[in-house]
């Protein structure tokens, strides 16, 4: 009996290791994989990459309990390679709930995915119930992390902050930025005196839904898919008084509506595809395009495939080509969606390869400098408090 009890506790113990710390690593190499092999890169590609200042607007790898310092071998954005990639900055989006069985059409919000991803990643026990604090939770990790760069990684918090960063970065500092970002309102726990505490957090863009319905506004993939909220529109005053981005990633139509009728500053689609080079319930049409536009906010688009209805840098390349062709180059943007439980054909080290892309499909040095960066910062030093 002892030799058995004693089996079946060595069995028990495996189990966790395994759990606590195999399985989060292997969750992650299968959901955030690199689709496609290198492509070569022209010297002129190289050269013009090299010169960027390119910013990105949306990846969640905050989620994945790796050390952003360190050089990883699996998932699609660490520090190490954003500088081999010459890429200078990133918004870090916090993911705090998905449905089980997610899909781009309907989903409620009764399941909770998030939850055993936490527990395996030994997240702290106030996160186990409580999406604001697996919110803070990230952003405390990213703020640690930036702690102990050395200088190599810096948060941008204010216009100031970004100001200084870009002046370092044209002396030609190595430094790379993160931004901190929330997808969807839910974040909140259903009280607005959370959101002073998330911008308190560094946090500077939220966006009202994700996958579900919130009880901000609609989401496009949830059951009602309704517009802002009588709370929803004191969100939307708040974060602007705020000087925080709203995104209308995953928003529906209705929301999107609304909060293009109330806004009173430029907003973001941090990531997204366009229906018209991908038709599906995930993408902006040419409309919603237009009134972006009108605003004066920015379309990131992404990389994967339910944005472009292709895993090659040419189908992002595509999807810009035919997003500036609509509304100007001036609102077009990168909106990789890396890390968030997606393939993408790249990594960030390997963006010269879209550089090289976006070249390919007629855009000329100065487009590609916008689309690649400008536009997020010249956005940024607009909005920001």
């Amino acid at each position: 009996m002892d030799k058995l009890l004693i089996g079946l506790l060595g069995v028990v113990l495996v189990g966790l290791g395994v759990f606590f710390f195999i399985a989060p690593a292997l969750a992650e190499r299968q959901m955030n994989p690199i689709t496609r092999p290198p492509r070569p890169v022209s010297d002129k590609a190289k050269a013009l990459h090299m010169q960027l200042q390119t910013a990105d607007l949306h990846a969640d790898s905050l989620l994945w309990g790796r050390d952003l310092l360190q050089r990883s071998q699996r998932g699609h954005v660490d520090i190490p390679r954003m500088q081999a990639g010459n890429h200078a900055f990133q918004v870090f989006t916090v993911v705090t709930k998905t449905p089980k069985h997610l899909n781009i059409e309907r989903n409620d919000d009764q399941t909770d995915n998030i939850a055993l991803l936490a527990l395996a990643q030994r997240w702290p026990l106030a996160t186990r119930h409580s999406l604001f604090e697996r919110a803070m939770y990230q952003a405390g990790r990213l703020t640690e992390m930036a702690s102990r760069s050395n200088g190599d990684l810096v948060l941008i918090k204010t216009r100031q902050d970004l100001e200084q960063f870009i002046t370092r970065r044209k002396q030609g500092a190595k430094q790379v930025a993160g931004l901190l970002g929330i997808e969807g309102a839910h974040a909140l726990d259903g009280d607005l005196n959370n959101l002073i505490k998330l911008y308190q957090a560094g946090f500077r863009l939220i966006s009202p839904s994700h996958f579900f319905d919130t009880d901000i506004g609609g989401s496009a993939h949830g059951l009602q898919k309704g517009g802002l909220s009588e709370k929803g529109l004191q969100w939307l005053k708040q974060m602007e008084q705020l000087g925080m981005v709203v995104d209308l990633a995953h928003a529906s139509a209705n929301t999107i509506n609304d909060v293009l009728r109330l806004a009173t500053k430029p907003v973001v689609v941090s990531h997204t595809g366009v229906k018209g080079t991908c038709d599906n319930n995930r993408n902006l049409s040419d409309q919603q395009l237009a009134a972006i536009a009108r605003n004066g906010g920015l379309v990131g688009i992404g990389f994967w495939d339910t944005a472009v209805c292709d895993d090659s840098v040419e189908g992002i390349a595509k999807a810009m080509r035919y997003t500036a062709d609509r509304i100007g180059v001036q609102h077009v943007a990168l909106g990789s969606d890396w890390d968030g439980a997606v393939g993408t054909p790249i990594d960030v080290e390997r963006l010269p390869e879209l550089t090289q892309a976006l070249l390919d499909v007629g855009f000329s040095e100065n487009d590609i400098q916008q689309i690649m960066g400008e536009n997020v910062f010249r956005y940024l030093l607009q909005v920001l408090p």
